[in-house]
Parts: C-alpha cells; structure tokens; sequence
C-alpha cells in the first residue's frame, strides 16, 4: 500500500480523497493555487504546496509543477479527482514514466472513452447497444443529411470530444442541418481543439442513467448498481439518487452486465461510470466517464462500498474485494449540488465570501464541502459549495429528508441553488419519479422558483418558514399543475 499520495485537485473532492487516505493510514499532499491559499483542502492534508504564480485556472493544470511536487514530497501516487487532468492521457502517461502510479484507467482507456466515436465503435463492437446515428465523424453536410434522414429527426450533432454538455445541438428539420454542423464544429474547435462532430437519433423522454464499475489489474470487473442524473441544466447535472425509479432488478442485472462488458471492451481499470440515455424502455450507451464521479456519494451510501478507497487499492495493485453477488443496495439515497450561483438569474455564478455557513445533521445526512464561514469562494473555478447527500429507508423518506436537510442548511453572503433544489423536492413530477432530462424547460422550473422566493421573502423569518412549510409545499404542487 501506499505511504504517501499527492492530490492534484482541490475544493470537496480533495478532502474526500483525503478522509479516504487518511482512514487507511495514507499520508496527504495538497498542492494549490494563490487563488486557494486559505482553502480548507489545504489546511486538510499533512502537507501542502503551492503550484506557483501561474493563472489560477492554469494552475491545477501544470503537470510539470505536479511531478516536481511529488516527487519532492516523496509521494508514490497521485489522485486526479475529478475536472482538471483527471481524464488527461498526457498526464497519466507521464505519471507513469516518472514511476508514479496515477489513481486512474491507462493512457489508453482514458484516449479512447474520451472519443465519443471510439467509445461508440468499441461499444458497437462489444454488442453494446447504442444510440442510431454515423459509424464517424461527419463533414459532409449532404452525408449528414442522409443519415439524419435515416435516423429520423430530430437529430443530435454532437462534439466527439465534448463533455459537460458542451458541444451539442439539437436539429429538429433538414433546413437546420447546416448550420447546425458548422456551429458545432466551430465551438468544438474552439473548447476542444477537435472540430470532429457525429450525428445520433435524439431520443424523446430521455432519462439519463449511468452505472458505477471497479475493475482490477487482473481483469475483475464488476458494478456498483446505477445512479439517475435526469435533473440537468444544460445537459448539466443538479440532482442524483439511486436507485433509479425505472430500472428493476431483472433491468439492473441486464444492463449491469452489459456495463461490465462495455468496461471490459475498453481495458479499463480502476473507477469509471459507463452512462446511458433510457427512453421508452430502452438502454442506449451514451459515453464512458474515466473518473470518480461527483455524484459517487449516493452509491456508497446505498452499497457501504468506499469508491475512494477501491480506487487507492486498486492502483496499489490489490484485486477487487468483491463480487458481483455481494453489491447490494438498500434503500435510497439522493444528492443536491449545492453551488454559489443565483437561480432567478439563469443560474450564473455568484462566487464572494460566505458569512454564515451551518451545515445541517441529523440522522442520514452527509454534506461533502470544501469550505467555512469566512472563506471567499474564487471566481476562478466551478462555483460548487458542497455536495448534499441524504439517505433514507426508501425514495419517500429521502426526499422528507432532503426537505429537512435544505431547510437547516444556512449559507449567507453568496447566492446559491438552495431555493432550487427546494422547488424540486416539492415537485409532483420529481416526487412520483415521471421526471426526465426535459424537467427543468418542461415546468419552466425556473420561473416556478422566483415565485417561491418571493413567498420566501413575504414569509420572512427561518421561523415563519418552518411554520408554513406544509404551505409552500402545496403552493409548489397547486402552481406547477396549473400552469
């Protein structure tokens, strides 16, 4: 096992890694930016180094600076997170020569999942189903043509490299194709370096559906059941739970074992999600995410199984812990990404200093943050606070429980999507699970909660609010049906 492991991230995902090290007697490296100098990652790990006068973005981005760290400290590891070089083969593959053992898939898992059309042939190949559209990329707007015209409209034009819903365009007619394939081509070179786009069917009621995998260094290879990410904002995700109100065990165990095949198919090793676009019924592999995701809490929740620790263990050279048959899940469990942003304004970042932060308890709440009262969140990075994570005894107690969690969580100083994620809990459409990646623009969500902030604002006081809770919540249900 390992003595020492060097984090190259920062924010909650950092003392995730961290807690996880430090239970199995692993110590920390912190490395950060000027824009982090009092971030609570920093204060967390047993050591810390500053990454230099870099650009704050550019920072976590040196890989040159990282080694040189690493190998300064004496780390024999180093775990990416997730965002920054986590999905990076460059990186890896340097970790790798420099005979540090990069917490991740090889070089080559991270190269080819990163291709939306590798990922698609390798999956076609290994009988994976996936989504109708081009075998490649797509520059010929006559041949787009002809295979949306197979497809059937509306179409998606999609970036190869893409991520993070970035890249995408929807294409409802033939007059729209062209200048959809252009548009896309130049915003994928732009973010991406790589203007290769494909076409796929857009499939209506979509819900999106991913499956967590472990695999070895001895080709073992299994899944930790499946995860919902439906509530999206920009093909971004809000909200996770699990299970997911769609899939049955007999679809678990199906769609489980094609996710363990479609890791195998790709020589992954380590953690990694393979994701999925349900609708009517029907599987379709979306990509393969190379990484811990954001949203692993609610699977370790369900299961007992610690992502953060297999990860360690399995780039330590250890064989899976477990078989398929002793990953069970009981009950449910549901998180909110609570971000400094401001949801009557189309949710743009509102980063500044937290005056005020209480984080709320109780029994199956669990909150992964990365900051304190005092501190002054950097509006150089993703806006997120924290991550709020409830579990319960089935999906009707973990949504009570989120209610009771949002309510307690106390956060001044910045805007954030806590009025949001309340509209949602209080939603008819989420709370009977008929909800898709349509949620958000379908009940116009966003106009729903200026509505309910501003019966927030006549209600006044915390107290008042407990008071009427019963209240809002039928003022959320009668307003949203009515509309």
């Amino acid at each position: 096992m390992f003595n020492k492991i060097l984090v190259a991230n920062r924010g909650e995902i950092a003392i995730r890694v961290m807690r996880a090290c430090k239970e199995m007697g692993i110590k920390t490296v912190a490395v950060f930016s000027e824009a982090d100098k009092t971030a609570l990652f920093r204060k967390y790990a047993d050591e810390s180094y500053l990454l230099g006068p870099a650009p704050p973005l550019k920072s976590y981005l040196n890989i040159d600076k990282i080694i040189e760290i690493a190998h300064q400290c004496g780390a024999e590891a180093i775990h990416p997170g997730y965002g920054f070089l986590a999905e990076n083969p460059v990186f890896a593959e340097r970790c790798r020569k420099e005979g540090i053992e990069f917490i991740g898939p090889p070089k080559q898992a991270i190269i080819d999942m990163g291709s939306k059309i590798i990922a698609r042939n390798t999956m076609k190949k290994a009988g994976v189903p996936i989504v109708p559209g081009s075998e490649g990329a797509i520059r010929d707007p006559e041949k787009a043509k002809d295979i949306a015209h197979e497809c059937g409209y509306p179409v998606m034009v999609k970036a190869s490299a893409g991520g993070g819903g970035i890249g995408m365009r929807v294409v409802y007619n033939e007059d729209e194709l062209s200048e959809a394939l252009a548009s896309t081509q130049m915003l994928a070179k732009s973010a991406f370096g790589d203007d290769t786009v494909f076409i796929e069917k857009y499939l209506e009621e979509p819900r999106h559906v991913e499956f967590q995998v472990l695999a070895d260094k001895y080709g073992h290879a299994i899944h930790v059941r499946e995860r919902e990410c439906s509530v999206q904002r920009r093909h971004q995700k809000l909200i996770e739970e699990t299970p997911s109100v769609v899939v049955t065990e007999e679809k678990r165990a199906e769609v489980g074992e094609i996710a363990v095949r479609a890791t195998k198919a790709a020589k992954y090793v380590n953690a990694g999600t393979v994701e999925f676009m349900y609708s009517k019924g029907n599987f379709y592999f979306l990509e393969m995410n190379t990484r811990l995701q954001v949203e692993h809490p609610i699977t370790e929740m369900i299961t007992g199984v610690d992502l953060a620790k297999e990860q360690i263990k399995i780039a330590a050279g250890e064989e899976l812990g477990y078989d398929q048959e002793d990953i069970v899940g009981r009950g449910h469990a549901i998180e909110c990404r609570i971000n400094a942003e401001d949801p009557l304004n189309n949710f743009v970042p509102a980063p500044g200093k937290i005056l005020r932060y209480a984080e709320p308890g109780g029994p199956g709440v669990r909150v992964d943050s990365g900051v304190y009262q005092g501190f002054t969140i950097p509006s150089a990075y993703d806006p997120m606070i924290a991550k709020l994570i409830v579990w319960g005894s089935n999906r009707g107690e973990a949504i009570e429980r989120m209610k009771r969690a949002l309510w307690e969580y106390q956060i001044s100083g910045v805007k954030t999507n806590i009025p949001f994620h309340e509209v949602v809990m209080n939603h008819e459409a989420f709370i009977k699970g008929t909800y898709t990646t349509h949620f958000i623009p379908k009940y116009n969500i966003p106009e729903l909660v200026k509505k309910y902030a501003e019966l927030k604002k006549q209600q006044g006081s915390k107290a008042k609010i407990v008071a009427a809770t019963a209240a809002v919540g039928a003022f959320i249900q009668s307003w949203s049906q009515n509309r």
